[in-house]
């Protein structure tokens, strides 16, 4: 995925870039809406990233000018401005999201990634994630290991299917909470590891290799399939 990030605070576009980064996407700096423009008619971004309050213009300039020369990137808008007049404003300006300052990273990553689905209108590669001897039908919503079918709810497939989709990432709670839960869910409830724990008591057990992996301190991932 390729990120153009418009924003003029330092410390935010650092924050930003080397999360992103860290995640394997590509991203684009520009300091102003000017620098912002003139990137976005030439470079071949899956998502702009726009906060509003730039020094050259304002936010919703850049956005309502990109919208008249054609462009249909996405665009998610970042702001202090909370007020749900401000936020109508920026959709109806073209935005397709808004996300307001402070943010947590992982809500900011689910969100451009849902947005890049919508306008690639993604489609899984495959219908069937295998790890190993762990296989998940996302079609049929079935699930075995080796031979042996297993039940899962419909949570525990959704976070399945997100430790599935990267073997060896690690995924935050939050990141968790967030993709399966939504946005909405409170971030303190322990509700991601009560999740894991179910899941761990269908997948690892009767002898079998441990697949779900703890990492201290940062959260959850699926252990990927040994080479060879």
């Amino acid at each position: 995925m390729n990120v153009l990030l418009v924003e003029d605070e330092p410390r935010v576009a650092d924050f930003i870039d080397r999360g992103l980064r860290a995640e394997n996407h590509g991203v684009t700096v520009a300091e102003n809406g000017g620098d912002g423009i003139e990137l976005a008619k030439t470079g071949d971004f899956d998502v702009i990233v726009l906060d509003l309050m730039l020094p050259d213009m304002h936010g919703y300039d850049v956005c309502q000018r990109l919208r008249q020369d054609g462009q249909h990137t996405p665009i998610l808008m970042l702001t202090a401005m909370d007020a749900i007049e401000d936020k109508i404003k920026g959709i109806k300006l073209g935005a397709d999201d808004y996300l307001t300052k402070p943010f947590d990273f992982d809500e900011l990553l689910v969100r451009i990634e849902a947005l890049v689905r919508r306008s690639h209108n993604f489609t899984p590669s495959s219908n069937v994630l295998t790890v190993g001897d762990l296989e998940l039908d996302r079609e049929l919503l079935e699930v075995k290991r080796g031979d042996e079918p297993i039940k899962l709810t419909a949570k525990e497939l959704a976070i399945l299917e997100l430790l599935m989709s990267s073997p060896g990432r690690v995924f935050s709670r939050t990141r968790i909470l967030n993709q399966v839960w939504g946005y909405s869910e409170d971030p303190l409830t322990n509700v991601v590891d009560v999740y894991i724990a179910r899941l761990r008591r269908k997948i690892d057990t009767k002898g079998r290799e441990p697949l779900i992996e703890t990492v201290r301190g940062h959260g959850y991932r699926l252990k990927p399939a040994a080479a060879g």
